[in-house]
């Protein structure tokens, strides 16, 4: 039995593949390599570093967010630009107060803006804003007649612009 073990084993080896020694990077066999010249100098060539891969998470694309938003975004002003720009769109607004009615709008809705240039003008100013108004209810003399049951069109609310700003 030995010997057929040892037979087995012998057979394995001649069918077995060479094996040569493991490369060392950068080092090649003394056989295939030249001696430099002592005159120059030996350059060494390094592998170039591995490039970092971006991280795509969270934090990072809100970063390029930021980044994207400067471009995007003009630039803020400083306060004391922002506060002449303010004075300068007020300085030639004036407050009138007057009685100006609003027209209804295609909704139902008061429109005021009409009024307030209405106001505005009536003062001698070409438009401007409503800052207070005044609602009213405008009735039919048959809605004060004694037992009458009060309809849906009996009375209108009327709205009026008392005061306006103006430019």
């Amino acid at each position: 039995m030995a010997g057929l073990a040892l037979s087995m084993v012998m057979a394995t080896i001649d069918r077995g593949w060479a094996q040569a020694a493991a490369p060392v990077l950068g080092v090649q066999p003394s056989a295939q390599q030249p001696l430099p010249p002592a005159s120059q100098p030996q350059h060494i060539e390094l592998a170039p570093a591995p490039v970092e891969r971006e991280n795509p998470g969270l934090i990072n694309e809100i970063g390029k967010l930021f980044e994207k938003s400067k471009s995007i975004l003009p630039p803020l002003k400083s306060p004391s630009e922002t506060i002449n720009d303010l004075s300068n769109l007020t300085r030639p607004s004036s407050m009138v107060t007057g009685r100006a009615a609003c027209v209804v709008a295609s909704n139902g809705a008061p429109d005021c803006k009409l009024g307030a240039d209405r106001l505005c003008q009536s003062k001698g100013f070409k438009e401007g804003k409503s800052l207070d108004t005044d609602a009213s209810e405008k009735c039919s003399p048959v809605v004060y007649v004694p037992r009458h049951k009060r309809g849906p069109n009996d009375c209108k609310t009327e709205n009026f612009v008392t005061r306006a700003l103006c430019q």
